[in-house]
């Protein structure tokens, strides 16, 4: 466990999908994955279900964002915490646009012109099973996890994997049984995220979510645009829908869904801040003393 002086942290949400942003453009040290764990712990901790950590910018970006789950692995991809350091930089660049990079490429953002929500271009919607990835090739139109009580689901990637199954009420389900049971099965060569889905129009579905490293959550970002993804694929919904999740709502537009290339999804919605704070290096003292105790695992 690295040595941790006192942390600087910004506390943002989207929709409740909630997240705490770290600063390491200036070269400060940041949490090892110990660390991020007794962070995002809710009773101990800050609290959230990712981390955020912006890194210096490289040519043709405002930022470099490096994302983590809760459970202090690496998350691939987070729509609405993109959507949130997008907020920052632009009000610090005094701009309404950015290029983020991310694991998953270069994402451009901007505000709406009412200066409300912030959009995201997500990228493309990858489908082939070495994509997404899968741990054997198999129909990810129609993928048979072996939960009868669910049926078949599709899988598809936004830049980091999901899985999603269409139910007929999405108030119904028990996420975290089926969610936690659907993340770990073999077929996902890196877990995966889960989405449960009831399509009520052809521009408007229900969503729960499962995501991986973290549990369920009031929203998902990068689980929005793979739930529409998901639903046009199978031919339940338009390209352009509005998504009802826990936490409020987000639109998603799928662009080009047609095209080879995986086209391009947007999300749009708005963000928030919280709060700012130190973590003190005391909070970091008494966690490598437990852990060489072996308290914590």
């Amino acid at each position: 466990m690295s040595r941790m002086e006192d942390l600087p942290f910004l506390k943002m949400h989207g929709l409740g999908n909630d997240f705490i942003v770290l600063d390491g453009r200036d070269g400060s040290a940041l949490p090892d994955a110990a660390q991020m764990q007794a962070l995002a712990d809710r009773h101990k901790g800050i609290g959230c279900d990712q981390l955020m950590v912006l890194m210096p910018p490289r040519e043709g970006t405002d930022v470099v964002l490096d994302m983590y789950n809760a459970d202090g692995s690496i998350a691939g991809a987070c729509g609405n915490g993109t959507r949130c350091v997008a907020s920052l930089i632009m009000a610090e660049r005094a701009v309404n646009q950015v290029v983020i990079r991310t694991i998953a490429g270069d994402l451009l953002a901007w505000r709406d012109r009412d200066g409300g929500d912030i959009s995201v271009q997500m990228g493309p919607v990858h489908t082939g099973w070495q994509d997404i990835p899968l741990s054997r090739a198999a129909d990810t139109a129609s993928l048979d996890l072996g939960l009868s009580r669910l049926g078949s689901a599709t899988a598809v990637s936004v830049g980091n994997p999901h899985a999603v199954f269409f139910v007929e009420d999405a108030e119904a389900i028990d996420v975290k049984k089926w969610g936690a049971e659907a993340e770990t099965h073999p077929i996902f060569a890196d877990r995966a995220n889960i989405e449960f889905v009831q399509v009520l129009s052809r521009r408007e579905i229900r969503m729960r979510v499962w995501e991986r490293g973290v549990g369920i959550t009031m929203a998902c970002g990068s689980g929005a645009c793979a739930s529409v993804a998901a639903s046009v694929l199978r031919g339940l919904t338009e390209p352009q829908v509005t998504v009802h999740l826990d936490g409020g709502t987000l639109e998603i537009d799928w662009r080009n869904a047609d095209a080879p290339s995986g086209g391009q999804i947007v999300m749009t919605g708005p963000v928030f801040s919280v709060a700012s704070g130190i973590v003190p290096t005391g909070f970091f003292a008494s966690l490598s003393l437990k852990l060489g105790k072996g308290a914590l695992t």
